[in-house]
Formats: C-alpha cells, sequence, structure tokens
C-alpha cells in the first residue's frame, strides 16, 4: 500500500526536480487536486477508523450527516450520504466511540481530505451500555416512562394486535397460548425484530395500529403486543430506538412489551403499559382464561338463582302474613261508600247554591254596564284627550319660545357671517322639530279619534235604544227611575212607557174603573193597566 502511494506522488516529486533545472514543468491547481485525490482513494480505498464523535448536529435539509472523528491527537472529517445514513443501524451522536467503515477521499474546494462513512458501530459493549443509559435519562425526563401514565389493560379484549415476526417462534407461541385459554381475533403486523431497519417497521407497525378506525373493514385491536425472542445488545437494540419508545408512549391502543427473555430489559418495557417476562407470558396478561369464566359464571348464576329462591319464599310467607291481618272486602269499602252517599246528598246543595251565586255575579255585572256610567266613561276620555291636546300645544309654544330666544341672545353675541350660517343651521332644525312636532301631534290626534271611536262604537253598543228597536220598552216612574219589578206597580201609579220611537204616559187602575175585570190568577195582583191615547193620559 505504501509503494502504491509513493508511485502515486512521483510525479509530484518530479516536478520539484524539475524546478531547480530550466525546464520546468507547469501543473493547473485542479490538475494537482486531482492527482492526490485519485493516490488517497486508490491507497485507502476501503478502511476501518475508530474515533469520538465531534460536531455532530443531525442530518442537513439534503439528509447528509457531516461530523468529525478525533482521538487524543488528531482529527478526521467525516460524511454519511443520504443513502447510507438512512440504513444506519446506529445513528452518530455527540461523544460517542464508533467504529466507522468506508473510504478515504479528498475535498479539493477546500484541500481538506475525508472518509465517506458506509457503516457504523459502536466501539464495544460499553458504549453501547452509555448510549442507552444517556438516552434511557433524556426520555425519562420526558416524562415518557411516567407510571401515570400507564393504562389498565381491557379484562376481555375482542381484538388482539402482534408486532412480531410473521415467522419466528414467538408469533407461534402467542398464538396458541392465546387458542388455549380464551380463542379471539389475533392481527400480526409482521417486522423485521432485527436488524438496521427494525426500529422504523415496529414504530410503524405501531402507529398503523392505532391508524385503524373503529367500525372498519379492518377490526381494531383493543390490546397491542410487541414481542420477540431473546438475544445480546446488539440482537435488541432496535427496541432501544427513540422512534420505537415514542410510538408506544403515544399509543392510544393498551400496549404490552414482551420482547426477549425475563433478564432482557429494553426501553420500550419502560414506555408500555405492561411488561411481560416472554410473549407466552404476554398472551396470558392479554387474555383471561375462558375455562375460569365459564366456572365463576355458572357459580354466579347458581348463588343468583338461590337467591332468588330464598327472597320469593320469603316474601310469600310475607304475604300470608299480611293477608290473614287484612279486614274483610264489606268492612274496608264500607267507610267509603257512606262518604259517596254524603258526597251524593250534598251535591245538589252545593249545585243550587252555586248557580245561585253566579246569578248575583252576573246581575252584578249588569249593573256596571249602565248608559250612565258608560257617558261618565266617555265624558271623562273627551276632557283627557282635551287636556293632552291643551298641554301638548302649550309645551310646543313654550319650546319655540324658548328656541327663539336663544337664538336672539346667541344674535348678539356672534359676528355676522357665523351667526347668518348658524341662524340658518338652527332654522332648519327649528322647522324640522316643528315639522315632528307637528306630525307627532297629528299622530297623537288621530289615535286618540280611534280610541275615541273605538270607545264611541262600544258605547253605541250598549245604548239601551237599540235594543228598543228590537220591540222592548221601558218602563218609567214619576222620578224617571226605570221599573223593572211587576210589585212597584202599585194601583193609582203613574208612569211612562218608552219605546223605539216616542213616548206614551200610563197609569195603574183599580178594577171599578173601566171594563169589567177579568179573573184573576192566583198570586196576581187584581188590577187593570190603563193606556193613555195619543191625545192625552188616562189615570
Amino acid at each position: 500500500m505504501v509503494k502504491r502511494a509513493r508511485a502515486a506522488i512521483a510525479p509530484v516529486e518530479d516536478v520539484v526536480e524539475a524546478k531547480a533545472g530550466s525546464n520546468v514543468a507547469e501543473y493547473s491547481v485542479s490538475e494537482i487536486s486531482g492527482a492526490l485525490k485519485r493516490t488517497v482513494e486508490d491507497t485507502y480505498g476501503h478502511v476501518r477508523v475508530r474515533g469520538e464523535v465531534s460536531g455532530y448536529r443531525g442530518p442537513h435539509s439534503s439528509g447528509h450527516a457531516y461530523f468529525a472523528l478525533k482521538d487524543d491527537r488528531s482529527r478526521l472529517e467525516a460524511v454519511v450520504w443520504r443513502t447510507t445514513f438512512s440504513k444506519l443501524a446506529f445513528k452518530p451522536e455527540e461523544g460517542l466511540e464508533v467504529v466507522v467503515t468506508g473510504k478515504l477521499t479528498t475535498f479539493p474546494g477546500s484541500s481538506k481530505y475525508q472518509i465517506v462513512v458506509e457503516a457504523m458501530q459502536p466501539a464495544g459493549a460499553g458504549a453501547l451500555m452509555a448510549l442507552l443509559n444517556e438516552r434511557r435519562l433524556k426520555l425519562e425526563a420526558e416524562g415518557l416512562f411516567a407510571a401515570d401514565r400507564k393504562r389498565p389493560l381491557p379484562f376481555m379484549p375482542r381484538v388482539i394486535g402482534v408486532v412480531t415476526s410473521p415467522t419466528g417462534a414467538v408469533i407461534r407461541d402467542i398464538r396458541h397460548r392465546i387458542a388455549d385459554r380464551f380463542p379471539l381475533h389475533v392481527l400480526v403486523w409482521p417486522v423485521r425484530v432485527q436488524g438496521e431497519t427494525c426500529g422504523e417497521e415496529v414504530a410503524a407497525a405501531i402507529d398503523g395500529f392505532n391508524a385503524i378506525e373503529p367500525g372498519g373493514p379492518v377490526p381494531r385491536p383493543d390490546v397491542l403486543i410487541v414481542a420477540r425472542g431473546g438475544g445480546s445488545l446488539e440482537d435488541l437494540w432496535g427496541f432501544n430506538d427513540e422512534g420505537v419508545v415514542r410510538a408506544a408512549a403515544r399509543s392510544a391502543i393498551p400496549l404490552i412489551s414482551a420482547v426477549g427473555h425475563e433478564t432482557d430489559w429494553t426501553l420500550i418495557d419502560h414506555a408500555a403499559d405492561r411488561r411481560a417476562p416472554t410473549p407466552t407470558g404476554a398472551a396470558e396478561m392479554a387474555v383471561p382464561v375462558r375455562a375460569d369464566l365459564v366456572a365463576t359464571l355458572a357459580a354466579m348464576d347458581a348463588r343468583a338463582s338461590a337467591a332468588v329462591s330464598r327472597t320469593l319464599q320469603a316474601e310469600r310467607r310475607a304475604v300470608a302474613h299480611l293477608a290473614r291481618a287484612l279486614p274483610s272486602p264489606d268492612l274496608l269499602l264500607s267507610l267509603p261508600r257512606r262518604r259517596l252517599d254524603e258526597a251524593e246528598t250534598g251535591l245538589g246543595r252545593a249545585l243550587r247554591f252555586y248557580t245561585a251565586e253566579r246569578r248575583r255575579m252576573l246581575g252584578d255585572a249588569a249593573a256596571e254596564l249602565s248608559p250612565t256610567r258608560l257617558e261618565a266613561a266617555i265624558r271623562d276620555r273627551r276632557a283627557d284627550l282635551r287636556h293632552a291636546e291643551a298641554g301638548i300645544f302649550h309645551a310646543l309654544t313654550r319650546a319655540l319660545t324658548r328656541r327663539r330666544h336663544q337664538l336672539e341672545r346667541l344674535e348678539g353675541s356672534l359676528r355676522p357671517h357665523v351667526v347668518a350660517a348658524r341662524s340658518d343651521q338652527a332654522r332648519l332644525r327649528l322647522a324640522q322639530a316643528g315639522e315632528r312636532m307637528d306630525r307627532a301631534f297629528g299622530d297623537l290626534v288621530s289615535r286618540r279619534k280611534v280610541a275615541l271611536s273605538g270607545a264611541w262604537r262600544v258605547a253605541a253598543s250598549l245604548d239601551p235604544r237599540q235594543v228598543l228597536e228590537r220591540g222592548y220598552a221601558i218602563v218609567r216612574g214619576a222620578d224617571n227611575t226605570p221599573i223593572t219589578r211587576a210589585e212597584d206597580l202599585k194601583p193609582g201609579t203613574a208612569f211612562e212607557v218608552e219605546f223605539a220611537h216616542g213616548h206614551r204616559r200610563a197609569a195603574v187602575a183599580t178594577e171599578g174603573d173601566g171594563e169589567a175585570p177579568r179573573p184573576a190568577r192566583p198570586g196576581r195582583r187584581k188590577s187593570v193597566l190603563a193606556t193613555a191615547t195619543d191625545q192625552g193620559d188616562l189615570f
């Protein structure tokens, strides 16, 4: 390798020797840089370098990652292209000691050399444990391992989702254990449980199960099991991936971690809701024993049946004791029958009293609707309307006078052109106010007229003269008081009968005043009514 390096650098030495002679060869900067690049790549085409990661800040927007490898005396720049970075089993982290495999090359743009990384692994198990512990502390500080975040498992799930390899013994053990204990629907999401893409596939499987909508064509699992068999720390490293831990922590479906044997611990065990020592133990945690449930239900059914039988017997005995203590039906109904008879007897009296009371109330109400009261109410309404009309007129007059005085005072204190402008504005506002007041006054008068017309129509409908048009008459005494009872017409009493058109005077005559009296009916006053003619009164 050293010989090839010396042979590649020979042209450069010839250039130095030719410098001393008279014929010096010329090389451009690109030619010299290209010669150096070919020499380095041919000599160190594939090397393994051990060092500490320094200056790492994550992949750039292009997907490439840049950092440096250093030891106690030297520093070597390193680059990981995007296609290689996605395949790395271990991502570079600041301060991590790693062993990288790649080839050396130069960067002519800045006269630097660097290693293009093709593979990377931690430098020993101690580095892996240090990285694992650092990652655990970081995720624990974020609260992903908190106990209050863990949810209980459903007692009787209907669908179980399993994230594991479809060809290993793990899935067979889980299926056999579930079939023995409580057969139900099992969905398997096949993933690689070891290798570079293990972490990404497991995280994608957990998110995929959570993305299933309830009630869709694919049933949504009630419990998730992430499982694989035992192995070394390197074999289980995919389940320590930060993406897997975060996916397990944000899973809305309760998750059981069954990675490795009982002595194997990974970071997903801390983020899961439950940790099982083995995949078989995870299946036992997920489902109950169907035979035990059937036996428990049978025992509970037997206890419930016995309790119901005992309760019914006790109730029957209690009902029998109560039946012996009850009196006969006739004795029980005697008192209600008596109360019913008494209520029937008092119902007629109450009905007659109620009818008389209602007649009295209607008579009082009819007396309140007399024409005299209506005329008085109309006079009061007219007086209120005239008073309101006078008040509005006086208020409008006072307002106009006050406005006129204000304008006169302002006219003397302002300049002529300002006064003229303000006077025009004031006149305009005054005219508008006058128009509004006129309209308001007109509206008020219209409303009062409408109310008065309504009251007049009501009064006209209650006018007794309208009743007289239908053939009725009003009998008035000497003092113009209406006579409503026949007992008030005593012999010799003069009265006046008012018809719809005209009045007639009359008097009550005795049996001897005129023609022979008719036979009197029992209980009727023996009198004869004589009416006046058109020429005079008859007494």
